[in-house]
């Protein structure tokens, strides 16, 4: 199976038990499930969050790390935490900030967090208070101030308050980058939107990735590309 990865710095491949897993960042895993599971088959979806366990990592910890089942990398002061299934977050010196006691979670960006229970996600402060009452059904991290959310089967953009931002109107919605997020509409075409929502590149390619030093990838029937902010065609 081709799987299609962001260009993220976060994302990490590690192939283990029986060369079948693969670790890759929420956001890429996320695209992937977009990508092959167009109609969105909720069985896949489970699976891929399944396979998507957290790869343990911790250059700083001392010895308080045993503790728990993995250590993740330590963003915003805060390290994600694994123990029995279920993850919480620890300051630098193994202190648990928030309690582990959640299903699934991400890691911190720009201050906060979204963490699952059951089937809902909930987004939390680096002190543990949640931001907002509303509950959903997939959450992204924060980038430039805004979060891509889903309920109702479409995603949207919250800001840090929890307030929605960009309603809730596409199949799919990728976080922002330089001013500008890639999201896919009903028709599962990709183009990009800027921060207030006004579609600046208009929906029109198979997948699109997220703009990095003015360039964004693309692909289009079997041709993979670079385009700039104009959608002008850069390079392969």
């Amino acid at each position: 199976m081709l799987v299609v990865l962001s260009a993220k710095q976060e994302k990490s491949i590690c192939s283990i038990k029986q060369g079948i897993r693969q670790i890759v960042s929420n956001d890429s895993a996320r695209l992937i499930i977009k990508i092959y599971c167009p109609f969105k088959n909720f069985f896949m979806k489970k699976l891929l969050r399944i396979l998507m366990f957290p790869l343990p990592f911790c250059t700083y910890a001392q010895k308080w790390a045993k503790n728990f089942d993995y250590v993740d990398q330590c963003i915003c002061g805060l390290s994600k935490i694994g123990k029995d299934n279920k993850v919480g977050y620890a300051d630098i010196n193994g202190k648990i900030v928030i309690p582990v006691i959640y299903d699934e979670g991400l890691t911190f960006s720009e201050g906060y967090t979204a963490v699952r229970i059951k089937n809902t996600w909930i987004y939390l402060d680096s002190t543990g208070k949640q931001i907002s009452d509303a509950q959903y059904e997939d959450a992204a991290n924060f980038h430039n101030g805004r979060s891509a959310v889903m309920k109702g089967g479409l995603y949207g953009y919250i800001d840090v308050t929890g307030k929605v931002v960009i309603e809730f109107q596409f199949s799919y919605a990728r976080s922002f980058s330089e001013g500008l997020a890639p999201v896919s509409n009903t028709r599962n075409l990709w183009g990009f939107i800027d921060d207030k929502g006004k579609i600046s590149i208009t929906p029109q390619y198979n997948f699109a990735d997220s703009f990095k030093n003015g360039e964004a990838r693309v692909m289009k029937g079997d041709k993979r590309f670079y385009i700039d902010k104009s959608n002008k065609a850069l390079h392969e």
